[in-house]
């Protein structure tokens, strides 16, 4: 069964003859000032000291101040973009057949009056897309533009393509760490640190960010950041389910299923030029949970940001 093309919205030896005729006839010397000088024991490199973790007020204070960077920023870069989705309609096919009524009083029969219910087995439905894209951020008004490459594996060229993604659409990731670490908006965050990580040798902090007792509501992003506690750079933030845009309609879908829908929704941020630092990944997984808390996963996008080309990174914070 075709599935509805519905998308939801989120928010880089050779030896001369004369060198080598020069070595053949000179004798070695073990006892030479040369050779005295290759065999001494050295006196080994004092080791520098490692950097302090910041505590998490001056973490706070650091990524306070990139976000005034990165609002107050203008760039103009391209990259490709690789995306990959994969979706399992298993609970979406559901074909009900309605049964003949069959009555008897036949000892030994089974009397069955009612529909039956018959479920199809379905495959997994994968897709691929390949962009050139390019973002463009001048005063507050970010524009993207994507040139698409390929879909599926094969060569197709659409200049000013607009995102082919099923399931999700996403823009304006790399403003993210505003939504939760701004100064405007940290009155409303109660913060804490839940746990140490590695993102590859780069150990991390994991500082959750939830919106305080009394605080005004917001339609704000929040979520997990994975922090470098010596740095303060944000590598990855994890952003809150019930946050993301048109959450309701994986609600919706879970009541249909049956089950409690639970959406992951993660970005990293490994690219970096003039101190700011640019998405490298995304990903988000869709999965409904039984009331045992067995996830069944739905669908997956996952993106990938590479080969980057900056024409400009620049920021003003007065």
């Amino acid at each position: 069964m075709p599935m509805p093309k519905r998308r939801i919205p989120l928010f880089f030896a050779a030896v001369s003859t004369a060198l080598l005729a020069a070595a053949v006839v000179t004798p070695l010397h073990p006892r030479s000032a040369h050779d005295a000088a290759s065999f001494q024991k050295r006196k080994p490199a004092a080791k520098a000291a490692p950097t302090p973790d910041l505590s998490l007020e001056a973490i706070l204070e650091r990524t306070m101040e990139y976000c005034r960077r990165l609002e107050s920023s203008a760039f103009d870069f391209v990259c490709r973009e690789e995306i990959s989705e994969s979706i399992d309609p298993s609970l979406d096919v559901r074909v009900k057949e309605t049964g003949p009524t069959v009555v008897t009083d036949v000892p030994g029969s089974t009397r069955y009056s009612g529909p039956t219910l018959v479920i199809r087995s379905v495959r997994k439905i994968r897709r691929s897309y390949v962009y050139d894209y390019q973002c463009v951020r001048a005063g507050r008004t970010i524009r993207e533009v994507r040139a698409q490459l390929k879909e599926n594996g094969k060569r197709k060229a659409v200049p000013n393509a607009d995102l082919a993604t099923t399931v999700v659409v996403f823009s304006n990731t790399l403003m993210g760490p505003v939504n939760i670490f701004a100064e405007r908006f940290r009155a409303g965050y109660d913060f804490a640190v839940a746990g140490e990580d590695k993102i590859g040798k780069t150990r991390v902090l994991i500082i959750d960010a939830k919106p305080g007792p009394g605080a005004p509501p917001t339609r704000n992003l929040y979520g997990k950041a994975w922090i470098d506690p010596k740095t303060a750079d944000i590598l990855r933030i994890e952003w809150s389910e019930n946050r993301v845009g048109h959450f309701d309609i994986f609600e919706e879908r879970g009541r249909k299923f049956g089950r409690t829908p639970r959406l992951v929704m993660r970005s990293d941020f490994s690219a970096e030029k003039n101190g700011i630092r640019f998405p490298s990944s995304l990903y988000v997984e869709e999965a409904y949970l039984k009331a045992s808390g067995k996830a069944f996963i739905r669908s997956k996008t996952e993106v990938v940001y590479k080969d980057f080309k900056f024409f400009s990174v620049e920021y003003d914070v007065r």
